[in-house]
């Protein structure tokens, strides 16, 4: 039967924070056309009106064009930790050239804030992000108000009144953007370092169920070997001068080393025995660790021993097949009893592709529901959904029936 491994929660996340990654990135370069498209807008009005020919629609849409790729570049740079000083500046130039076109069109002054957008996206101190709004700001302001001197020459406000206004509208709005985009970025961090933290999470589970494995067995084995290397020893030294004695030496390191292989066994049944409510608990934090929600129902405290263990196992493949098998975001699991027997259901809802045949996994779950004479059922329910539902009935009361189950459970 197939367990879910760290490697199979690490490949889940990581497939969950990818398309997180994906779709922030797209949202950015969605918002870049709420920029491009005012400028297109800008520069048609102004062709059309005659205040720019064909070379200068050329250039300005070669520039759109070029400040368009290093946008995308510095908003991918930016997600994956930094962007280089270079693009930062060629941009910055590109769109600074580009906000001359407000002595056309007042709809190039988004073309800064365009800039500055994508540029936050980079580990920016404060001190630094405040200098570039209101550089960006004063840079706008200045050609604004130049281009309404020059658009407006019969306005009443003189520049030294209007410029101050403009230059608190566009650092305010730089501002505005350089929050909303920093807090987006942030997200983005808070992602990462949940994915880091899941990660670590599982590494250190596993790391402690090692040396607590590694504990029992030095428990188990560090006496008994201890003392049958010392019966051996004595024997082989009293082996000729007193046989009697060495036959003696070696029926202890006999019934040690049998003793041994008992206390073994015993601690690898325990191993492989699989408690109801222990494995809720780890199938909870395990799909909670690969990004599924998990909700577990009031499970009543009727069934037997033997039949809550067959039920563990079954949760425990389900889970293995959420993890491994889909793209869920919820799962549930509930255990009812019906009359004589015990319900078992666990639903998700991330069914991935065309449904296959059952695996290895639950037809060793069905062999083992079998024993107690149950039977186990899987596929899909609804739309994306998967149901695995495990009926078990109890045993009688005489027991006769419990115990030959048992049994039998326990050679298969």
């Amino acid at each position: 039967m197939t367990v879910a491994t760290t490697a199979d929660i690490e490949e889940q996340a990581g497939r969950r924070l990818e398309r997180y990654r994906r779709v922030t990135y797209r949202s950015f370069l969605i918002a870049a056309f709420g920029f491009i498209a005012p400028s297109l807008g800008g520069l048609a009005t102004a062709y059309s009106e005659g205040d720019g020919g064909v070379p200068l629609v050329a250039a300005v849409v070669t520039g759109l064009t070029l400040l368009t790729w290093y946008y995308a570049r510095l908003v991918r740079a930016g997600l994956d930790g930094g962007a280089p000083l270079r693009d930062i500046v060629v941009s910055g130039v590109v769109a600074g050239a580009l906000s001359l076109m407000l002595l056309t069109s007042p709809w190039f002054s988004v073309i800064p804030v365009f800039w500055i957008s994508a540029v936050v996206l980079s580990p920016l101190g404060r001190r630094q992000i405040i200098a570039l709004c209101a550089g960006t700001g004063a840079y706008c302001g200045a050609v604004a108000t130049f281009a309404a001197e020059h658009l407006y020459p019969d306005g009443d406000a003189p520049w030294y009144a209007l410029f101050p206004v403009l230059l608190v509208i566009y650092t305010a709005t730089c501002g505005f953007v350089v929050f909303v985009n920093r807090y987006q970025r942030r997200m983005w961090d808070l992602h990462q370092e949940s994915h880091a933290a899941r990660d670590a999470m599982a590494r250190l589970a596993v790391t402690e169920e090692r040396l607590r494995f590694s504990r029992d067995l030095h428990d188990l084995l560090g006496h008994s070997l201890s003392l049958i290397a010392v019966k051996s020893e004595l024997a082989m030294r009293t082996a000729h001068d007193d046989p009697d004695r060495a036959h003696a030496e070696m029926a202890d390191v006999q019934r040690a080393a049998r003793n041994a292989l008992r206390e073994v066994r015993a601690a690898v049944r325990g191993y492989r025995a699989v408690e109801l409510d222990a494995e809720l608990a780890g199938v909870r934090a395990v799909l909670e660790a690969a990004g599924v929600r998990c909700e577990i129902g009031e499970f009543p405290d009727g069934p037997p021993p033997e039949v809550r263990s067959v039920l563990a196992w079954v949760i425990r493949e389900g889970a293995t097949n959420v993890i491994k098998h889909s793209e869920a975001r919820h799962c549930a699991i509930t255990l009812t009893l019906y009359g004589d027997s015990v319900v078992m259901e666990m639903r998700n809802d991330g069914v991935r592709g065309a449904q296959t045949a059952a695996g290895s996994g639950l037809t060793g779950l069905t062999e083992r529901v079998a024993v107690l004479g149950g039977e186990i059922s899987a596929g899909r329910h609804g739309r994306d959904g998967f149901l695995l539902r495990a009926t078990v009935p109890l045993p009688s009361a005489d027991g006769a029936e419990s115990g030959e189950a048992v049994a039998a459970g326990r050679h298969t």
